[in-house]
């Protein structure tokens, strides 16, 4: 039995597709959101969900939460005289939504799609599908949170083609992702996010604002009052739903502090993070190409996106309301159980092709001229972050070092330019004939797939040596024969743009007519093929694909003038 499963940093919780729709699975407790949280009692009895909530109020220093932040990275929580990895907790959570769903269905669950913030990079979804293999399941699929969201709230049940927004605020991560659907394809057109912004930070100003009001330091609390204080933060923080004007009371040293606020106040406070939810909006619709005006549906996912504020906060930035048919907590859950019917061909489901990007850029590092001296660890992208996957990219770089022998290719992820910022994913090594500096050169193909392959080869022209390596995603991860198969059916993608016989075609008639026209007839073919050659230098095969079909129709047009 395959359920969907949305593991979230404050609430987790599971679906499953049954009758032609996705049902919410209850846990034991009789409730949806089972909380993301894990605690060690003194016998060392795990507790999970929301026992284990209510313990860490009691024994902070024996529990754990917010660890889905800490995904993928070596972070060792410490609960009593246990130690977990970020992983190893998230299984224990996964273990127990898989028991809830197997009481609930009467069957096994041995199969699960997973849904993670679309700007998980390739070591937080590995971390993520060991997290499921520790508790017991197959991890089918990962699928990212805002496109599971979206396939909940409807997108694609209709002919109609649209572009929709999606604003994922959990607990603990923001998303922000643009989607269109078009002939039963969902394409997903660019993805931002912040890994670090979520519920949990509106709580945390909250809290630190009040025990500045009242002069209290932090670094003087207990773990359990700074927990009170927090308890109470988010009390206050969830009451602006109903009340304009709240009360943050707590225990500190014997003595009861209270403060009020109102939503106005709130709202000043919470400045800063309003700013940084910004960020990933705009950027996400820069990197789509679109206007904020082209967007026919804004979606709210997530807990946090209950807050007035931050409801407020998108009218104001769209000037419009924002659509609310599924409830935000149980979204991305509802759309992970869609997604299972679709992957079992269910009849009872409209089957919707997920067409994904790149939520980061990949490429290498190489050393530039900086005007004074060669500076090495400079970034060098080569397949841009959301570019439309499958993808393929080349680039020639040269020896930096009179008789050079070798070229060493870092295959990195990330968006800083300084190379050393971003994740390396792998290595490859090649010889080369030593020779002046710059008078050698490698070519690099970076080729990228939908089941998050990439394959990087790397050629010395001169001597034609080649390597290869193909890095995986560990969510897909298959054999190397698979891999290399998956590769060859991509190797359309790796020819140069320039040698397809449609673009020689067509830049073959552009020099021809030039040389058979004259005058201002012969500046306009120049300005055509000028910009035509600019498209072909991008290598983005769709728009090659647009501006040579522009290119064509304008010779057409031209080589009618010229006769």
């Amino acid at each position: 039995m395959i359920i969907g499963i949305d593991l979230g940093t404050t609430n987790s919780l599971a679906a499953v597709f049954r009758d032609g729709e996705a049902v919410m699975i209850p846990n034991r407790l009789g409730e949806y959101l089972t909380p993301s949280v894990v605690s060690i009692d003194d016998e060392g009895t795990v507790l999970v969900g929301k026992t284990a909530k209510e313990y860490a109020y009691l024994h902070p220093l024996r529990s754990a939460s917010v660890f889905k932040r800490s995904m993928g990275t070596s972070k060792v929580y410490n609960l009593g005289n246990h130690k977990f990895s970020p992983e190893e907790l998230s299984s224990l959570v996964l273990r127990s939504l898989k028991e809830d769903a197997e009481a609930f269905l009467g069957c096994e669950v041995d199969e699960a799609i997973v849904s993670v913030p679309a700007y998980f990079n390739d070591f937080q979804r590995k971390a993520t599908k060991e997290a499921g293999e520790l508790a017991g399941l197959k991890v089918s699929r990962i699928i990212n949170e805002p496109t599971a969201a979206a396939i909940a709230h409807g997108i694609g049940s209709s002919p109609d083609q649209e572009k929709c927004l999606v604003f994922d605020l959990g607990g603990g991560t923001f998303d922000v992702s643009i989607l269109e659907f078009y002939d039963n394809v969902m394409e997903v057109h660019a993805v931002a996010g912040d890994n670090f912004l979520g519920g949990e930070d509106f709580t945390q100003a909250l809290a630190v604002d009040f025990l500045e009001k009242s002069a209290v330091a932090p670094e003087t609390l207990d773990y359990k009052t700074m927990n009170d204080v927090l308890k109470a933060a988010e009390t206050a923080k969830c009451s602006f739903a109903e009340k304009n004007e709240v009360t943050l009371s707590c225990t500190v040293d014997g003595s009861v502090v209270s403060r009020k606020y109102t939503l106005s106040e709130y709202e000043e406070l919470c400045q800063p993070l309003l700013e940084r939810l910004r960020k990933p909006i705009e950027r996400s619709i820069r990197d789509a190409g679109v206007r904020i005006e082209d967007i026919d549906r804004i979606i709210l996912v997530g807990g946090a996106t209950r807050l007035p504020i931050v409801k407020n906060f998108v009218v104001k930035l769209f000037k419009r309301f924002p659509g609310a048919l599924v409830d935000p907590d149980m979204a991305v859950a509802q759309g992970a159980a869609l997604q299972c019917g679709m992957k079992e061909r269910n009849e009872e489901i409209r089957e919707v092709v997920l067409t994904d990007v790149c939520p980061f850029t990949l490429g290498t590092e190489v050393t530039v001229y900086n005007g004074l001296f060669d500076e090495s660890g400079h970034y060098l992208p080569i397949i841009e972050r959301n570019t439309v996957i499958p993808v393929s990219r080349r680039q020639t770089l040269y020896t930096v070092h009179d008789n050079q022998t070798r070229v060493d290719v870092k295959i990195l992820q990330g968006e800083s330019r300084i190379a050393g910022n971003n994740v390396l994913l792998g290595k490859i090594s090649v010889p080369v004939p030593p020779a002046p500096k710059g008078q050698e050169a490698i070519e690099l193909v970076y080729t990228y797939d939908v089941n998050s392959l990439l394959e990087v080869e790397v050629t010395v022209l001169s001597s034609g040596v080649k390597r290869k390596i193909i890095v995986q995603n560990e969510e897909h991860k298959i054999s190397e024969e698979e891999a290399e198969e998956r590769m060859k059916k991509l190797e359309y993608l790796k020819q140069n743009p320039r040698d397809e016989e449609a673009t020689k075609l067509q830049l073959l008639r552009g020099e021809r007519l030039y040389e058979e026209a004259s005058g201002e007839l012969r500046e306009r073919i120049d300005r055509a093929m000028m910009d035509f050659e600019r498209v072909l230098e991008r290598q983005d095969r769709r728009e090659i694909e647009k501006a040579r079909e522009t290119l064509a129709h304008f010779l057409d047009t031209i080589e009618y003038d010229i006769v």
